[in-house]
C-alpha cells in the first residue's frame, strides 16, 4: 500500500525535528568546547586544583602559632632567552603572616623579549590556602638585552590550611614559577599604513 500525502507530511516534520535537535547538540557542544577553559580556570582558581594558588584583596584576617616552610623554584622554557631565579630558596613564616619575597629574572639574549609566567605550589591541595596579595605573575614582563629586574611576590598562607585533615602534617609549601616567551605584537594597522605611504612615495 502506498503512502498517504498525510504520512509523507508527518516523515517530513519527523526528519526536519531529528535535524533540528542534532543541530542544536551540534551548537551546545561548540559552546561547551569554549566555555570549558574558563570554566576550568575558574574550577582551579576556586578550589586550588592542580596547586593552582589564590589571588586576595587584603591579609589575612588572624595568624596562628603553625609554622609553614615555603620554598621557592623558579624554570624557564628553552625558547626563552632569561635567566630566572629566586632571591632566596625558602623562609619559615606563621601561617596568616604576610611576607615578601622576590625573584630576579636577566635577559641574556640580544634583543628586547617579552615574558610570562606560569605557576603552582605543591602539594597541589594546599593551593586553596596559597592567597597572593602582589605578583609579578599577573602582568608580562618585557626585558631589554642585559636588562635585569627584580620582581617581588607579596603572600600568605590562610590559617585555614590547620583545619585541613588532608594537609595537617604537611610542613612545606613550593611555590613554582616557570616563564615562557611571549609573542611581539603585530604592527599596528595606522602603522604599516604610514610605512606604505612612505614608500609609495620614494
Amino acid at each position: 500500500m502506498s503512502e498517504t500525502k498525510s504520512d509523507l507530511d508527518k516523515a517530513a516534520r519527523s526528519n526536519r525535528t531529528v535535524g533540528l535537535v542534532c543541530a542544536g547538540i551540534f551548537v551546545c557542544m561548540v559552546g561547551a568546547s569554549y566555555a570549558a577553559v574558563p570554566l576550568y580556570n575558574l574550577f582551579c582558581q576556586v578550589t586550588g586544583f592542580g596547586g593552582t594558588t589564590q589571588v586576595a584583596d587584603e591579609e589575612a584576617d588572624r595568624v596562628i602559632d603553625r609554622v609553614i616552610t615555603v620554598r621557592f623554584d623558579g624554570n624557564v622554557n628553552h625558547t626563552l632567552s632569561w635567566k630566572f631565579k629566586p632571591v632566596q630558596r625558602s623562609i619559615s613564616m606563621k601561617m596568616g603572616e604576610s611576607a615578601q619575597v622576590a625573584y630576579t629574572a636577566t635577559n641574556v639574549g640580544n634583543q628586547q623579549t617579552v615574558g610570562t609566567s606560569v605557576f603552582n605550589v605543591t602539594p597541589n591541595e594546599a593551593g586553596a590556602y596559597f592567597n597572593k596579595l602582589e605578583c609579578f605573575c599577573f602582568t608580562e614582563q618585557a626585558l631589554q638585552p642585559g636588562e635585569t629586574i627584580e620582581m617581588p611576590v607579596v603572600f600568605f598562607v590562610d590559617p585555614d590550611m590547620d583545619k585541613d585533615p588532608e594537609l595537617k602534617h604537611v610542613k612545606e609549601i613550593t611555590l613554582s614559577y616557570t616563564f615562557f616567551p611571549v609573542d611581539a605584537p603585530e604592527q599596528p594597522i595606522a602603522a604599516k599604513t604610514d610605512v606604505s605611504s612612505a614608500e609609495t612615495k620614494l
